[in-house]
């Protein structure tokens, strides 16, 4: 027996149509545990915040319900390798941010990469990469497709009649590419690129990570891949990764997904779910931030080229403005020196953290050799723009001016 505030009642649980179970005095402490009561929130009386479905199994009534959602005649969840409530909350609400139609969580930016590569590819399929892309999505087109027999074509992202060359004269089932680029903040000429793969009957995939989701929609990419470790978190507490499209793409994509098993687990859902509800003021803060970094930076002499799409400076920035509705986060230049200047400059500074990833609350910088690149050849170097001397700063929630004064001192510290 059980007490209410109100009164008191006998709880029952339907386990089937066919048992009942008593929780009376009869049933041990041993198989209590196991089989709990439920406890059943009134439809009139919901939950402000969505409760995490932390259950990896979903049961039915009767085996008939649950071969009728095997068979796909009804709603509902059985696995949650396959779906989640907690999860599916956060799809819609990727989807519709990004102007598609559906979504797949995966517990890593670097997963959907992968999954969405090894789902979209067979043996003889030819991909179009870039120079400047995430290493890690070099690395997959490079080496693990190359495993099954993918071919590929590494170019820079503004080598524009090498893209129309390639996708003329070469059958390729995927274009992959990111916007702004990592680390160096290259723009993409998305219409262009999107024009010549549809005209090519080629897929579009966008790692729109930098951009964020309130940008790019209206363009005519086939797949939008996302590192929900970075601005929808945005606290640098969790890891996801999120592959949005239209409802057919996915649905095509979903089995082979699934299969792979890389599935987001659901309190790690809940976590991103709750940082969205920031995100537009996160992002708006940060952008104004780094806005005005990337100015004094650009202002001070030991700063050889500063690379943020706000500035006029940007080789990019009139495409920048017209494709974006703001101009990103993250902020690159080349510091007067190299190494042991990067080095010095980083070991300076206070307010930013010396490690990888961006989209945090809290300001970060990466040093000219954790950068990369030291798999290029001399050209493909020379097309990245990174140089001995670059360095990346993800810009936070901080006060500008404290930003701007320990970049200031630090730099001080990194020629003395």
């Amino acid at each position: 027996m059980f007490k209410c505030a109100a009164a008191r009642f006998r709880v029952r649980q339907v386990l089937s149509k066919r048992r009942r179970l008593d929780y009376g005095a009869s049933m041990k402490n041993n198989t209590f545990v196991n089989h709990p009561p439920a406890v059943q929130v009134p439809a009139d009386n919901r939950p402000l915040v969505a409760p995490i479905y932390q259950s990896v199994k979903f049961a039915f009534d009767n085996s008939s319900e649950t071969m009728r959602f095997l068979g796909g005649d009804r709603e509902g969840f059985f696995y949650s390798r396959n779906a989640n409530p907690t999860l599916r909350q956060l799809e819609m609400t990727l989807a519709h941010m990004q102007g598609r139609e559906a979504c797949l969580l995966v517990g890593s930016g670097v997963a959907t990469i992968a999954a969405t590569l090894l789902s979209l590819c067979k043996q003889g399929d030819h991909v179009l990469a870039f120079i400047e892309s995430y290493g890690p999505t070099r690395y997959i087109v490079q080496h693990l497709l190359a495993k099954y027999g993918v071919t590929h074509t590494l170019l820079s992202i503004e080598d524009l009649a090498g893209i129309e060359r390639v996708l003329r004269e070469t059958p390729t089932r995927l274009v992959v590419f990111e916007s702004p680029t990592n680390p160096v903040t290259k723009i993409a000429d998305i219409e262009h690129l999107t024009a010549h793969a549809r005209r090519a009957n080629s897929l579009t995939v966008m790692d729109n990570t930098f951009a964020g989701f309130h940008n790019h929609g209206g363009y005519d990419v086939d797949i939008f891949l996302h590192s929900l470790t970075k601005y929808a978190s945005g606290h640098g507490d969790v890891m996801g990764g999120a592959i949005i499209a239209n409802e057919a793409l996915i649905a095509q994509m979903r089995k082979d997904v699934v299969s792979m098993g890389p599935t987001l687990d659901p309190h790690a859902a809940f976590l991103i779910q709750r940082g969205l509800r920031t995100y537009f003021l996160r992002y708006e803060r940060e952008c104004a931030n780094a806005l005005a970094v990337s100015q004094f930076l650009h202002a001070h002499a030991r700063v050889k080229r500063v690379l943020h799409p706000g500035l006029k400076s940007h080789p990019q920035h009139s495409l920048a403005k017209r494709q974006m509705k703001d101009f990103g986060t993250v902020v690159s230049f080349e510091l007067d020196g190299g190494y042991e200047e990067g080095n010095r400059f980083a070991d300076a500074l206070t307010l930013f953290s010396l490690t990888s990833s961006v989209g945090s609350t809290e300001s970060l910088v990466m040093t000219p050799q954790l950068l990369g690149g030291q798999q290029f050849t001399p050209a493909q170097r020379e097309a990245s723009m990174l140089t001995r001397g670059t360095v990346r700063l993800s810009i936070g929630l901080e006060d500008a001016a404290d930003l701007i004064a320990d970049l200031g001192q630090a730099l001080d510290a990194a020629f003395v």
